[in-house]
């Protein structure tokens, strides 16, 4: 992180972020992908021979690629010897691209990097048991046409439905992401009033950033097939956003004496987002204005059977000391909302001296947050959250803030499926 010669974000995208099942329902995770790189490239103006690496990822898995990085490099248009590799950090996976490709810049071994991360929730790939597995494989072998039927003839109706994809609740718990989000709630004091109104803040702010013109930049147009209307803006946000509408709705996960309901939670999303990574003397001698600087980043992980989404708190001390950087140096926060009940939580533990010796072994809290400069043009439970492609969109829109207010430091934070967490730290120019 002391090298002279900084890691750059040249500039970003990403789609717009849909709600499953509506307007980007078409396309799969690989589509979303190749569109918003190639639409990078050339917004970018580089010549694609000048890209060596792409760091790509995706957190639902797929039987039809193996590796969404080198079909991101097929399908968009860079020369087929450009290397790619993929990764998974759950809800923090271009996060991991980005620091990855970072390190490799780093390392010299690569000048210009493509980073981010997609995801298609309308694309889920669906199972099927393993009764009806054993069956269509018996089928398949079958020498005639009686001997292929007979191999379904012990199956009931029961066999034939599809069952629940087992990464949609931790292994070791069992619990969905939703049930230890209202375990945290409940253990840490968390209100339904604190997290109703957290979630219209956000959609509050993110309506305000479509408005007044924020976002339209970041957010490219896609037409999701031949012929069909232009997918351009993300269409979670609640332009008409009232606390009094988010009290009416009722509890999901514990619906006796729960408090978190799909108006405090993100929503299922289909959305990609990308960013250009150079060296800072590559960029320089390019004619490219970076929008900013990876400061630094730090990652970090819980039990999953404590408090699933609390991960990033520890990450974050981490982060402050690597950017050589104290708590108050910076200017703005985005932090992930998987849940409002989460980001409470960790607001909560950041600022409490009780959890900072009892928890992280330091004198002091990491510190409190000014609400003024939390997710200032919304969150993932007002812009939705494609799981891969969250944190592309958090550092895009974090430099162009600080660039906009002339401010320096911003600080992205993630929680991600099985305890884990990340934080980076980004400097605008």
């Amino acid at each position: 992180m002391a090298s002279k010669d900084r890691v750059a974000v040249v500039a970003g995208l990403r789609t717009p972020f849909a709600k499953a099942g509506t307007g980007l329902r078409s396309l799969r995770t690989v589509d979303l992908a190749t569109t918003v790189v190639k639409e990078l490239i050339a917004r970018a103006e580089i010549a694609p021979r000048e890209i060596t690496l792409c760091v790509y990822g995706q957190v639902v898995p797929t039987l039809d690629w193996l590796n969404i990085a080198r079909e991101v490099v097929l399908g968009s248009g860079l020369p087929k010897d450009v290397d790619a590799f993929s990764v998974s950090r759950a809800c923090a996976t271009s996060i991991q691209a980005m620091t990855d490709g970072a390190q490799a810049i780093e390392a010299k071994h690569h000048d210009v990097v493509i980073a981010g991360g997609a995801d298609s929730m309308s694309d889920v790939p669906v199972g099927i048991g393993r009764r009806l597995r054993d069956a269509l494989l018996a089928a398949q072998k079958g020498k005639t046409v009686g001997a292929k039927m007979a191999a379904f003839s012990h199956l009931t109706p029961k066999d034939l439905v599809p069952p629940t994809p087992g990464f949609s609740r931790e292994p070791t718990t069992g619990e969905l992401m939703g049930e230890a989000a209202e375990k945290m709630a409940k253990e840490n004091g968390i209100t339904r009033a604190e997290q109703d109104a957290i979630a219209h803040r956000s959609h509050v702010n993110a309506a305000r950033a479509w408005a007044d013109g924020t976002y339209a930049p970041e957010v490219m147009h896609v037409f999701a097939r031949p012929g069909s209307e232009v997918v351009a803006e993300d269409n979670v946000v609640r332009k008409e956003s009232t606390l009094e509408a988010y009290a009416k709705l009722p509890p999901v996960f514990d619906r006796n004496h729960g408090t978190i309901t799909a108006g405090n939670s993100s929503p299922l999303t289909d959305g990609a987002s990308a960013l250009l990574l150079m060296r800072e003397s590559k960029a320089k001698a390019m004619g490219y204005a970076p929008l900013g600087y990876l400061r630094s980043w730090a990652y970090a992980a819980v039990d999953p059977g404590w408090q699933l989404l609390m991960a990033p708190v520890f990450a974050w001390p981490k982060a402050l000391e690597r950017a050589s950087l104290p708590m108050s140096a910076i200017d703005l926060f985005d932090v992930h909302e998987a849940f409002a009940a989460q980001v409470a939580s960790n607001l909560k533990a950041l600022a409490s001296k009780k959890f900072a010796t009892e928890r992280m072994g330091r004198s002091e809290p990491v510190g409190e947050i000014d609400p003024e400069k939390l997710n200032v043009n919304g969150g993932s439970i007002a812009l939705g959250h494609p799981f891969a492609a969250t944190g592309g969109r958090m550092v895009l829109s974090t430099l162009r803030e600080l660039k906009k207010r002339q401010k320096q430091f911003g600080l992205i934070s993630i929680c991600a499926a099985g305890g884990l967490g990340a934080v980076a730290i980004v400097e605008a120019t």
